[in-house]
């Protein structure tokens, strides 16, 4: 084999990394994405609990719940759970800001959510 063959054979094992790199990187991207807008609906998904709780709910907010639910149940079956379970990386709904508790008064209603 010349030198001019192995430095071909060298530059497309490189194009076929760079490649393979590239894919790898495009899928962290859109799944990096895909947690951003996951994270979007549980907070608007919040608000209106909260709304809701405390008087303040508007005409439509159950609709749109139940449409921000099966928009999070859609991530759920395409990236996994939101409950920090899911893929290891500290899910969605799994991590809270730093400090974010401290100041929080605990629930005493079982299950502690919504």
């Amino acid at each position: 084999m010349g030198l001019m063959d192995k430095m071909k054979a060298q530059a497309t094992q490189i194009a076929e990394k760079a490649q393979e790199a590239g894919k790898v990187g495009q899928a962290k991207l859109e799944a990096v994405q895909a947690r951003r807008k996951a994270d979007s609906l549980l907070s608007e998904l919040g608000a209106i609990a909260f709304e809701s709780r405390t008087g303040r709910g508007a005409p439509g907010d159950e609709r749109r719940a139940e449409l921000l639910v099966e928009q999070l149940r859609q991530y759920e079956a395409e990236y996994g759970s939101l409950d920090g379970h899911g893929d290891g990386e500290g899910s969605v709904a799994g991590t809270a800001p730093v400090g974010a508790d401290d100041d929080m008064p605990r629930s005493t209603h079982e299950g502690g959510g919504l």
